[in-house]
């Protein structure tokens, strides 16, 4: 048989051999470093015999496929450690992921100390070196197998899959899981790992199923690697927006209150202030936007008009029971059919288009428990909600103005290079999740697509992706562990406009259904907001700052003079505060470097005598004496052109 390597040679060999055989026969070191084989681009354990002529490639460490084999043979390697330790434990599931590998576990939540002593066990389960062995049983044995053992989730597993199904499992010694691998030949593979974090799972991820326990871990092929991953996750745990935001005093949450009901603290509220005032004159005075103001709530009627009722309802907040009472509400989860009935009270003609309905809209969503965190996906927010109403000669230009606002917003608050760009489009093999004809979502999807390509913006197309009624584009953005979430969707809709009757009169004196674009110009100020913490680690740009400048009096005889500084900054319209406790200047500005204020303004004998401030700021350290004028003049001109000022390293800004 003839046996093509990576780099187009070939081997061949009168009899079959298994991959680690090849592997062995090109070169020892090889052999040493290789966790798993490519077959005809198949990824396999190296104990697989190759029998024909095929395409070979001996994988190692360094590349993607073959860590990710050490990665779920370090699960297989965890989940007996588990068992060990806790031997009450039930196996659920414990694939690889990209940053490393997670086991899910019928168990009490995991402390940090549980995750230490699983450590120490699992280094000795792979000091031991057992090999890893495959081994298959037919259906019904294995569900035998795994029922004598204990273990209701596998058995689940095992029944999901077809009666004629040959079920593979991998023993490492004494322990047995079920797996279709592959995996390392021993444990002894195992270089470098870490159990890095544990957390609450459902089952299957569905929150009617039972709630396990997830233990994350890594492993890497050095140890150098792994501790310099260690030290990347140190530092998106401190920018972790769940953390930053409450040290910074953003926002809570209260158990009482509910889940992804957050509180927004004072300082928390002025940025989503000064982000929504910000939105809302943009909108007005430089794009053409006129406010609406709609109710919080609606009757089922509305929603069944809509759509919304058949294919949204189990993700609303429903008030009152359809059996019983004569009239069911429900929180509006979106503006869109209440901007319609704004439409609606006046006749238009094909003169008055396009309308721009722009509203700041706090919205309801019943999402599940297991999905919401921090800012991030919460059940009650506020986005910038925007509908217009146009004629389909004006779609793809009005379509080409939302993204070109969505382009502006994100580059104004320095966000623009983390977003990605998505065509969401329908599934025709879902055709019930959906109105409308295929026609018409193909057409379109079409135009959508063909407008992105115009614009120069690198896209991906989404199958499944679409909202029931159209196709959008979504604009998305990873947080700092890589959670990727949509940031602003920009909705294309040639449906809806005839399910709430919508018209205008044509220049023919014809009744014209009109397009709609469903839009937001930033998206959720919530989720924003988390995004903004995590980008600056809480080091906002200046316009953004809930308290822009502190005044710091190097004693209590400079107070007078440090509250007229006070005085001068709030008439400027600067949000400002002073520092007036009896503390030593020293202990006084590493406060305020660690509360993050863009600027502090030291006064003492000498600025008084001379009516100036000595300006400390996070991005230049020690600026020098300015007259206070001066300063005024400078920050509000950076206040104004909403500057993004780099921070410089050094003790000054530490």
């Amino acid at each position: 048989m003839k046996i093509t390597l990576k780099d187009g040679s070939v081997k061949e060999y009168a009899q079959a051999m298994s991959a680690y055989e090849i592997a062995l026969d090109i070169s020892e070191e090889l052999a040493r470093a290789a966790c798993a084989a490519e077959i005809d681009g198949k990824v396999v354990d190296l104990r697989t015999r190759v029998e024909k002529d095929c395409a070979l490639n001996i994988l190692t460490a360094n590349d993607k496929e073959g860590l990710r084999v050490v990665r779920h043979t370090c699960s297989h390697v965890l989940a007996e450690a588990v068992k060990r330790v806790f031997p009450d434990a039930k196996l659920a599931i414990g694939p690889a992921i990209d940053t490393g590998y997670y086991y899910d576990f019928e168990h009490e939540p995991f402390s940090r100390e549980d995750l230490d002593k699983l450590e120490a066990e699992m280094k000795k389960i792979i000091k031991e070196g057992n090999r890893l062995e495959k081994f298959t049983l037919p259906r019904e044995e294995a569900i035998h197998f795994m029922e004598e053992k204990g273990e209701p989730y596998k058995v689940e597993l095992i029944r999901d899959l077809p009666e004629d199904a040959v079920i593979s499992f991998y023993s490492q010694g004494d322990f047995v899981d079920l797996c279709a691998g592959p995996h390392l030949m021993s444990t002894k593979g195992i270089k470098a790992f870490k159990l890095t974090s544990s957390s609450g799972a459902y089952w299957r991820g569905k929150s009617e199923n039972a709630m396990l326990q997830r233990i994350y871990g890594t492993a890497f092929n050095k140890k150098e690697e792994l501790e310099e991953y260690l030290s990347y996750l140190e530092n998106i745990k401190n920018r972790d927006h769940n953390r930053l935001g409450r040290e910074m005093e953003l926002f809570t949450t209260v158990d009482v209150i509910g889940q992804g009901l957050p509180l927004l603290m004072p300082k928390g509220t002025k940025i989503i202030q000064t982000l929504q005032r910000w939105i809302e004159d943009l909108e007005d005075n430089e794009w053409g936007y006129v406010r609406t103001k709609t109710p919080l709530m609606a009757k089922s009627d509305l929603y069944k008009i809509s759509g919304h009722w058949d294919h949204y309802k189990e993700g609303m907040f429903v008030l009152g029971d359809e059996e019983k009472d004569k009239e069911v509400y429900a929180l509006r989860p979106m503006t869109c059919p209440f901007q319609y009935y704004v439409y609606k009270a006046t006749q238009h003609s094909y003169r008055d288009l396009p309308i721009r309905y722009g509203e700041t809209s706090t919205l309801f969503r019943n999402e599940d428990s297991g999905e919401m965190h921090g800012l991030t996906r919460v059940r009650q927010f506020t986005i910038s909600e925007g509908h217009l109403i146009v004629r389909p000669d004006q779609m793809v230009e009005e379509f080409k103005g939302c993204i070109a606002l969505a382009k502006y917003c994100m580059e104004t608050l320095g966000l623009l290079d983390d977003i990605t760009w998505h065509l969401s489009k329908w599934d025709p093999e879902n055709r019930e999740k959906y109105i409308g004809e295929p026609d018409v979502w193909n057409e379109t999807e079409a135009h959508i697509r063909g407008i992105l390509t115009e614009l120069g913006l690198p896209f991906t197309e989404d199958v499944g992706e679409a909202a029931f009624y159209g196709p959008k584009v979504d604009i998305n953005a990873k947080n700092v562990y890589g959670k990727e979430d949509t940031m602003i969707t920009i909705q294309w809709d040639a449906l809806l406009a005839e399910q709430f009757d919508m018209y205008y009169i044509d220049q023919n004196g014809d009744k014209v259904r009109p397009y709609i674009i469903h839009r937001t110009s930033m998206g959720c100020y919530e989720r924003t907001l988390a995004w903004l913490i995590e980008k600056y680690e809480g080091k906002f740009p200046t316009w953004l700052c809930p308290e822009q400048v502190r005044v710091l009096p190097i004693s209590e005889k400079y107070t007078e003079y440090g509250e007229k500084v006070l005085a001068e900054l709030k008439k400027n319209g600067i949000l400002a505060t002073i520092d007036n406790r009896s503390e030593k200047i020293g202990f006084k500005i590493r406060e305020t470097r660690l509360a993050k204020v863009p600027y502090m303004l030291v006064v003492g004998q000498k600025e008084e005598e001379e009516n100036v401030v000595s300006v400390r700021s996070r991005f230049l350290g020690d600026e020098g004496q300015k007259q206070l004028s001066v300063f005024i003049k400078d920050i509000l001109e950076e206040i104004r052109a909403k500057a993004i000022r780099r921070e410089q390293a050094g003790e000054e800004n530490r």
